[in-house]
């Protein structure tokens, strides 16, 4: 019986080149001069450092294409809340989300019941797996689950026949 998974991942490996390549062009910049703007990554956390909003906010669009450059898909991204550290200095959290949450992987489920293709869809962990009897089957279910969940990189893997 054919089946794919529905999966959301990111590569560490690219994320941590990008942030890297986005703290050499800080540091390079003439208005970064001086300060103590960086970027820190631990893990599936992103930390960028700065002395007032202005400047979270353009070290977000070095990032962003960075990410991009990297073939990363900057929707994997939560923004956190602007937080003040001490003195002028500020920092913003943009937390990596891998893996299909629950609540999107029951909304992906109901999607693929409720069009009543031929496939079942079931939540294993972070991952959603459809079978169907036929090849096709799945394609329209890849079909609708691109066309329906916009706000959420997902990614089509494992394919079995």
């Amino acid at each position: 019986m054919p089946s794919f998974d529905i999966s959301s991942e990111v590569d560490l490996v690219d994320l941590r080149n990008a942030v890297e390549g986005a703290n050499r062009k800080i540091t390079n910049r003439y208005d970064f001069k001086g300060t103590g703007a960086h970027i820190e990554q631990n893990d599936k956390l992103l930390v960028l450092h700065g002395d007032n909003e202005f400047q979270i906010d353009q070290m977000t669009q070095i990032l962003l294409p960075e990410m991009t450059g990297k073939k990363i898909d900057v929707r994997c991204l939560d923004h956190g809340e602007l937080q003040k550290v001490g003195g002028n200095k500020v920092k913003r959290e943009l937390r990596v989300r891998v893996g299909v949450e629950q609540d999107l992987a029951k909304k992906i489920v109901k999607l693929i019941k409720d069009a009543k293709l031929k496939a079942q869809a079931s939540i294993q962990g972070e991952v959603v797996r459809v079978t169907g009897k036929k090849r096709d089957d799945l394609q329209d279910c890849i079909a609708l689950v691109r066309k329906e969940i916009t706000d959420y990189p997902l990614q089509y893997g494992n394919f079995r026949d």
